[in-house]
């Protein structure tokens, strides 16, 4: 199947299917010296893995990684680094009353026009487990980004109609709960919201934010490959995405010049040599496709789960009207799982951009090649 990797330097190619033996990703272009653990990886892992919460599905996938190449004494070698996790709880027979028939919302009717055939348990390839092998890709990214302080920190921002309050916002209330929402008074409305229709058998969708802090200037390719477009790409492939904005976003398009530009200041920095900033960042950290050195802001629309019990109207394989209910474990909203996906893909991107870079100037050259 085309379209599995993702990146120019940084690359990483993600495999397996949601009922399948296993799944996983491999990663090329992970600089050597790195040092690298099963452990670093897993903390990202954990994040994702299902059945932590009643608003995650059942599914009790522990998400074990193993490293299989590409690391010798805790370190990379340059070589491919490929990580697998093995698939153990799966039920495929949830899904049997559903082989022939599509279910609404997702790729099932999609897949079978493009392939002719289509793996019905639990959507394989087009299943949100798939999403496991971003985040290693992501993990192993982020352990880069780190070396230089560049760091990504996604978050729900909100679910349905609850949303977090900027007054409240504080990245570190997001680790105390399930939804991973940096105001918990919000998170609370939000987790009474979910359970009324958990028994209306319905589902939730949300918006994802995400900040990157300490980006350089200078990252991202003009034209085609600008970074904004790069992300948006990254984190649209997500499965459940369906909108990216960046900075002011879809409200710039009310605002008139003089409200939208971000003007510039000059100030004092180490050694009183001048530092050019910005007075606000309604361009979200990137100007003409490039890294303008203040902070990234993006946010993701995520719809509802589509997998959800209560009846509904699809068509057979044959195009035959029909009802169905749909069975197994689900998540009543994707928002809290696809926080750490979003980060992820966000990883993958600033590394590949950061590695391309380097080759943008004969300084750069010369300061890894020259005597």
């Amino acid at each position: 199947m085309a379209g599995s990797v993702y990146g120019d330097l940084y690359r990483v190619t993600t495999f397996g299917e949601s009922h399948g033996e296993a799944i996983g990703a491999v990663i090329d272009g992970c600089p050597a010296g790195l040092d690298l653990s099963e452990e670093d990886i897993q903390a990202y892992l954990d994040r994702r893995k299902p059945g932590q919460s009643s608003f995650t599905t059942k599914r009790q996938e522990k998400d074990m990684c193993r490293i299989l190449s590409g690391v010798f004494e805790g370190k990379t070698t340059g070589t491919p680094v490929c990580v697998l996790i093995e698939n153990t709880d799966f039920r495929s027979h949830d899904y049997d009353e559903i082989a022939h028939c599509y279910r609404p919302g997702h790729a099932d009717f999609t897949y079978d026009r493009k392939y002719g055939f289509r793996d019905y348990r639990g959507g394989g390839r087009s299943s949100g487990r798939e999403t496991a092998g971003r985040v290693i890709g992501g993990a192993v990214a982020a352990k880069v980004l780190a070396a230089f302080g560049i760091q990504a920190h996604a978050y729900t921002q909100s679910i349905g109609h609850i949303m977090a309050d900027p007054e409240r916002f504080s990245l570190d209330k997001c680790r105390e709960n399930p939804l991973w929402m940096p105001d918990g008074e919000a998170a609370l409305q939000a987790e009474e919201y979910l359970k009324e229709l958990i028994r209306g058998k319905d589902s939730a969708g949300g918006v994802i934010g995400c900040i990157v802090n300490n980006v350089p200037a200078g990252l991202g390719e003009p034209v085609f490959d600008k970074l904004d477009a790069e992300i948006a790409k990254a984190v649209m492939s997500i499965g459940a995405v369906k909108g990216v904005e960046f900075g002011a976003g879809f409200a710039a398009a009310q605002m008139t010049g003089s409200q939208d530009n971000d003007s510039f200041v000059s100030i004092a920095g180490k050694n009183k040599k001048p530092v050019i900033r910005k007075r606000s960042n309604n361009a979200g950290g990137i100007m003409g496709g490039i890294s303008d050195g203040s902070t990234i802001l993006f946010q993701a629309a995520v719809k509802p789960t589509p997998s959800i019990s209560r009846p509904q109207q699809t068509v057979t394989e044959k195009g035959e009207n029909t009802e169905i209910e749909i069975r197994g474990r689900h998540d009543p909203v994707i928002v809290p799982r696809a926080v750490v996906v979003v980060e992820c893909m966000t990883n993958m991107v600033i590394l590949d951009m950061l590695l391309r870079n380097t080759s943008s100037r004969m300084d750069y050259l010369k300061k890894i090649y020259g005597d």
